[in-house]
């Protein structure tokens, strides 16, 4: 027999959640894939806050001082990215968040333009 006391877990084992009960058992996202450089900015509250499982709760707190990219979201929750990405595109479709998408690299400036403009900045 075992000691009803001890667990087989420590606190350092983390939540003993199933990741599938998280997101109701979706592994992708309903919406729009989110990419990992994708921008998440919390939108402000116009009434109640919603009722919203801890985990969405956490993200939209994360966010709301100042936007996260989907990577740090990820990465500060302790959540795996497919799971945020699912918890993120609920938030989205509830309106509650809003997604930037990073620069496509086509718009970006060329590279020789960038290199004549700090070599003109070190010339000064």
């Amino acid at each position: 027999m075992t000691d009803p006391d001890s667990r087989w877990y420590d606190e350092e084992a983390g939540p003993l959640v199933r990741l599938y009960a998280v997101t109701t058992g979706r592994a992708r996202p309903s919406g729009e894939r989110l990419d990992l450089m994708t921008v998440i900015h919390a939108l402000p509250q116009t009434g109640p806050d919603p009722v919203l499982p801890p985990e969405q709760t956490a993200i939209l707190r994360l966010c709301r001082p100042r936007p996260h990219p989907v990577a740090d979201i990820a990465s500060d929750s302790g959540l795996p990215l497919a799971v945020v990405r699912v918890l993120l595109g609920d938030l989205l479709e509830a309106g509650l968040i809003r997604a930037t998408p990073p620069v496509p690299p086509a718009q970006l400036p060329d590279a020789r333009i960038l290199r004549r403009v700090i070599d003109g900045l070190r010339a000064l």
